[in-house]
């Protein structure tokens, strides 16, 4: 069995939610397997379905570039938020999303790309402003969404300036309809993806692994309310249902009007764009998403409890 470290511990809670001896129990109970002890507390009805660490710490900038039916989103981290406030880092970031729109948002290909306007790529690049202004920056990843008939919208949250801030996101529309009331709605929709976090644009898209995963643990739940089987079966396929409503998009309540599910908004929206409409996929980043810096106070204070 796994040692049950303070930085196992740590990394569940954060997953979580949960309290620290919770976390310590359920790591000892799945043998220090993270991924089973999340799956234990939520069987517990300690942590919830999809918490999300919550204490991000990477600063810089995602930035996004848009041409009609295709676009890009990069993120490009740097040690401090003062340094994502320089305009020269702000225009870095600008000109590696012009970079990753060009290179069809590939991280591989965007890195060996020609530097807008120097006899460099963009990874030498970094690497000399870097060493002028005295800080670390990482291009940490990129994205890309086209479609052969229709837009890819765009939408940027808390922007610093046009095209750069820490939320981005596209949505690809797929129809032959008018391409202005079309990447209007694609920009409400980017402004819903960003505050609802959808995971998948419809059921069928989703991960199966995952599926099955939520199904394993919503049977566990059910069958501990001692219900028949025929009744478990019931209970399961309701509680999937609102599984969907929370991350599928085109089931989650659209934001905009706070009643309508996205998928029937974009049906309904076929009338006045002139054509039918289909979300042909999304991409969503937020600065310093999954990366975390080191919270030593806390592991000290979580070390106490473990070893206690």
């Amino acid at each position: 069995m796994a040692e049950i470290t303070a930085s196992l511990v740590k990394e569940l809670r954060d997953k979580t939610g949960a309290g620290m001896m919770d976390c310590k129990k359920a790591l000892t109970e799945t043998g220090g397997d993270v991924e089973a002890a999340v799956d234990w507390l939520r069987k517990k009805g300690v942590a919830s379905a999809a918490k999300k660490a919550s204490r991000v710490a990477a600063e810089g900038l995602v930035g996004v570039a848009v041409d009609g039916a295709r676009g890009a989103l990069v993120e490009v981290n740097s040690e401090t938020d003062f340094v994502a406030r320089n305009p020269e880092f702000q225009q870095l970031v600008s000109d590696i999303a012009g970079v990753a729109l060009a290179e069809g948002g590939d991280l591989d290909r965007v890195l060996k790309a020609p530097y807008p306007g120097v006899d460099k790529n963009v990874a030498d690049q970094v690497t000399e402003i870097v060493g002028r202004i005295g800080e670390n920056m990482v291009v940490r990843r990129a994205a890309g969404l086209s479609v052969g008939t229709g837009v890819v919208a765009q939408y940027i949250h808390n922007a610093v300036t046009p095209g750069l801030g820490k939320i981005g996101v596209l949505v690809a529309l797929e129809s032959t309809g008018d391409a202005e009331k079309l990447s209007a709605l694609g920009k409400q929709i980017a402004m819903h993806v960003a505050a609802a976090k959808p995971e998948a644009v419809t059921t069928a898209d989703i991960d199966p692994t995952a599926l099955q995963r939520e199904r394993d643990v919503l049977s566990d739940q059910a069958r501990a309310s001692g219900k028949p089987d025929n009744i478990i079966e019931k209970m399961v396929e309701g509680r999937l249902r609102k599984y969907y409503e929370e991350v599928v998009l085109t089931e989650q309540i659209f934001v905009i009007d706070g009643e309508t599910k996205v998928g029937k908004v974009v049906e309904q929206a076929a009338a006045d764009i002139g054509a039918p409409v289909k979300i042909a996929g999304f991409v969503s980043f937020v600065l310093g998403e999954g990366v975390e810096k080191e919270e030593t106070d806390f592991a000290a204070e979580v070390a106490a409890q473990v070893g206690g």
